[in-house]
C-alpha cells in the first residue's frame, strides 16, 4: 500500500517538478502489453529506481483489474529513474525493442486495447523524444509502427498483489511469458536489438 501511495505522490510531483528535482529522478510512462513483464523488463534496466504496474487512459477513475477493460485503460507501468545514470531516450529504445510495436490488436496471446502499445508523455520534450524513438523505431523495423504517442494521463497504481508479480509468484510468471510467446517474438522481430538496454 505504501508503493502505491507514494506513485501517486510521485506522479503529481512529476507533472510540476522543478528543473533542480528533474535532475535527480525521471518518471516515464510506458503501456506495452502485460504489465508484469514490462514491469520485470525495466527492472532490468541500469538507472531505473522503481517501476509500478497500473492503469491508464480509460474514463472512469480508480479502475481495478476487473474494470480496467471497460473503462478503456490500457494496462502501463510507470518507471522512476535517475536521469544521471540512464536518458529517457535510451528508456525509449528499450521500450521499443521489448514490445511488438506494429500490432495494433494487442501483444503477443494478450489481446484487445488494453495490451496495445503507448508512450504517455509528460511533457513537450518527452513527446518530441518519443515520437523521434518511434520513427526510429518504424525505420529500424521497415514495418508501420502503431504505438500511440499519448499526453499526459492519470495513472492508477494497480492493486498490491499486481506489484512485482515477477518475483512474487515466478512459477506462475515465468510459465504464463513463456506460453504467452512475448521473448520469442520479440528476439523474431528485433532480431539482434531485441531486449536492447536490458542487464539480464
Amino acid at each position: 500500500m505504501r508503493k502505491i501511495l507514494l506513485s501517486a505522490a510521485l506522479f503529481a510531483a512529476s507533472l510540476s517538478a522543478s528543473p533542480a528535482l528533474g535532475e535527480v529522478t525521471g518518471v516515464a510512462i510506458f503501456a506495452g502489453g502485460c504489465f508484469w513483464c514490462v514491469e520485470s523488463d525495466f527492472d532490468h534496466v541500469k538507472g531505473v529506481k522503481e517501476t509500478i504496474s497500473g492503469y491508464i487512459g480509460g474514463t472512469q477513475d480508480n479502475p481495478t483489474y476487473k474494470s480496467h477493460v471497460a473503462s478503456g485503460d490500457r494496462e502501463a507501468v510507470q518507471i522512476t529513474y535517475d536521469p544521471a545514470v540512464v536518458s529517457y531516450a535510451a528508456l525509449l529504445k528499450t521500450f521499443f525493442r521489448t514490445v511488438n510495436p506494429t500490432d495494433d490488436g494487442g501483444q503477443f496471446c494478450d489481446r484487445g486495447h488494453s495490451y496495445t502499445t503507448a508512450v504517455y508523455t509528460l511533457n513537450d520534450e518527452q513527446a518530441a523524444l518519443a515520437e523521434a524513438a518511434k520513427a526510429e523505431a518504424e525505420q529500424a523495423l521497415g514495418k508501420k509502427v502503431v504505438t500511440e504517442i499519448a499526453p499526459p494521463a492519470t495513472f492508477w497504481p494497480a492493486e498490491e498483489y499486481h506489484q512485482d508479480f515477477y518475483t512474487k509468484s515466478s512459477v506462475r510468471y515465468n510459465y504464463y511469458r513463456r506460453a504467452c510467446g512475448r521473448d520469442e517474438q520479440v528476439k523474431s522481430l528485433w532480431g539482434d536489438e531485441a531486449m536492447m538496454g536490458l542487464d539480464k
